[in-house]
């Protein structure tokens, strides 16, 4: 068990989904993860689902606004990063290359936010807690355990993350071909590692770069089995990264992109 009650600033703190039917992907997630679902009033009739393990925050859930679907927005995790100061942050970002796509407002009580695009075009969010600090567990099965970038441009990339948020880069090596190794960049702060990065392939296809969600499951191969039984489709089938772990990465049936992995 991992239970946290905040998190530093410039680290991972919390993830939430936007898709276009909640009941079916709240289903989904709770007979795959074993979520429990605490509802907040959003007004207009609309909820913000806290996604629980053990009765404690690990995500949320709500129904993507009408005006993103109808630009043909497909369903999607995002996540959030930890910030003390939300307006300045939001300023250094549009100062370091990046882009606003939602400019800084309240969350009720819970804190203040906005979400941004990097200067390669993948998308997150800041949150300066209130009263909602971010995810209470994590590491443990259910709960996010890493996040991932997928970018065009790691050099453009690392300098943005390195100058908005103080990110530290490790460079290493994916042993996916011996002969050939991918190179793999963590990120971290204060000698911990919270996210990596890598180069998109051509080989992967059309991919616009994007950060993942990274799921921690006991067993992968039971979860990869398990989720497509539930409708879950198959992007990356369970593979083994030596020394690391064995992942799979899946679409949930209304098409939000999603990781897991058994370390």
């Amino acid at each position: 068990m991992a239970d946290f009650e905040s998190w530093p600033v410039g680290n991972f703190c919390w993830t939430d989904l936007s898709t276009s039917d909640v009941k079916s992907a709240n289903d989904f997630y709770e007979k795959l993860f074993g979520w429990s679902y605490n509802a907040s009033p959003m007004g207009e009739g609309e909820f913000y689902y806290l996604a629980q393990i053990r009765g404690r925050d690990v995500a949320g859930t709500s129904r993507m606004p009408a005006e993103l679907s109808s630009q043909g927005m497909p369903p999607h995790w995002t996540t959030y990063v930890a910030v003390a100061d939300a307006e300045a942050v939001a300023q250094k970002i549009q100062q370091q290359g990046g882009q606003l796509l939602a400019p800084v407002f309240d969350v009720f009580e819970h804190g203040r936010m906005a979400v941004a695009a990097d200067p390669t075009g993948a998308s997150f969010a800041i949150w300066q807690p209130k009263e909602h600090k971010g995810y209470r567990v994590a590491g443990e099965h259910g709960s996010v355990c890493w996040n991932e970038l997928a970018t065009t441009d790691t050099g453009v990339a690392s300098a943005f993350y390195q100058s908005v948020f103080g990110w530290k880069t490790e460079d290493s090596g994916l042993p996916e071909d011996p002969e050939k190794p991918m190179k793999y960049t963590m990120f971290g702060m204060n000698g911990h590692n919270f996210a990596g990065m890598m180069k998109i392939d051509p080989s992967w296809g059309p991919m616009p770069p994007n950060w993942g969600i990274y799921f921690a499951v006991n067993d992968c191969d039971a979860t990869f089995a398990l989720a497509q039984t539930l409708g879950g489709k198959v992007i990356v089938p369970p593979m083994d990264i030596p020394t690391i772990g064995r992942f799979a990465t899946m679409q949930d049936p209304q098409g939000a992109v999603f990781s897991f992995i058994a370390m």
